[in-house]
């Protein structure tokens, strides 16, 4: 099999160019989507060749082309619309939770809304409170919506395809660090991946670190460290926030006895709490050692570089945690 290497961001923008190509009904829309390209250039040179109808530039009105979207996609489109950061995505969350989530179920079945939601996650980047948070726990709280988390250049580039295919509204996060990781991936054949299943990224026997997006190379770092000490970690990324693959993760605690989950988010009320509650619910008979969890400091993320980074979780802080959980 011939491989060839790209950037996430590029995994991201060969995903748009296919979906367009397959399916007519299927447009972009966003702020600054076609004359620059999007906020982390996943849309440049795509305007030239869908056009301007396809590749359409919108207001700074997160609310207004959130529903413009979900209007299209009642209408039989498929719209794709981006969102330059979670935070701004704020701004839309009543269309988002008040119609996308609701109206298959308001109309008794009768409309679904097919459309994906595409937002910039995360910090790490020096932009600041406003332009770096995790709300993946937020969204991954609402009925009716699926929550996608790619981590790999791989999952990048195949689960578009698929969430355009899903009847119900698909919320993809992509995370602003992550733009820039290169891999291999296949020169051709299908690139479609599961949207339904978590995946191991690493096997191990002693701990399971469970986590999602950018925090999923923190883990294998972390793995790394602590292998040279004679621990093995499982490393399971979660992929999909919404539904959860409770399967996968109880499976891998099962094995190991411990778990420890990895979160940017905000601690108080996050992700991170409600797979803890899910371990505890479903294998606390298993467990050597209480589930633990590394999160994200409960401020809104700083500026300055060293406070950043001393907010988000890093390698040394998850294996820190394992080392707890075996009692070194």
């Amino acid at each position: 099999m011939t491989t060839r290497r790209m950037t996430y961001r590029e995994a991201v923008r060969e995903a748009l160019r296919e979906s367009l190509t397959r399916d007519k009904r299927v447009f972009l829309m966003g702020e600054d989507v076609n004359r620059y390209g999007g906020a982390y250039a996943c849309s440049l040179g795509l305007p030239a060749e869908f056009g301007d109808e396809r590749i359409r530039d919108a207001p700074l009105s997160e609310s207004a082309f959130v529903g413009a979207g979900i209007g299209a996609a009642l209408g039989g489109m498929r719209p794709i619309v981006e969102i330059m950061t979670i935070n701004f995505s704020l701004l839309a969350l009543d269309q988002i939770v008040n119609s996308a989530a609701t109206l298959r179920h308001m109309s008794g079945g009768q409309f679904s809304v097919p459309i994906v939601i595409r937002m910039a996650t995360g910090a790490g980047r020096q932009l600041a409170a406003q332009h770096s948070h995790s709300l993946e726990g937020w969204y991954g709280h609402i009925p009716g919506i699926r929550v996608l988390a790619p981590a790999t250049v791989a999952d990048a580039r195949g689960m578009l395809w698929p969430a355009l295919m899903n009847p119900d509204p698909v919320v993809i996060m992509e995370h602003a660090t992550l733009y820039n990781e290169e891999d291999e991936l296949p020169t051709e054949g299908d690139m479609s991946v599961d949207i339904g299943k978590a995946a191991k990224r690493r096997e191990g026997a002693d701990a399971t670190v469970i986590a999602h997006s950018a925090c999923v190379k923190k883990a294998l770092d972390a793995a790394d460290m602590l292998a040279s000490e004679g621990i093995n970690c499982e490393v399971i990324d979660l992929r999909i926030l919404r539904p959860l693959d409770d399967e996968t993760i109880i499976a891998s605690v099962r094995k190991t006895h411990r778990a420890i989950i990895v979160d940017e988010a905000w601690r108080s009320g996050s992700l991170a709490a409600e797979i803890s509650s899910r371990i505890t619910e479903q294998a606390f008979y298993d467990l050597d050692a209480p589930v633990a969890r590394v999160c994200g400091a409960e401020v809104p993320i700083p500026y300055p570089r060293h406070l950043e980074l001393a907010a988000l979780p890093q390698p040394q802080s998850i294996a820190a945690a394992v080392r707890k959980a075996m009692r070194r």
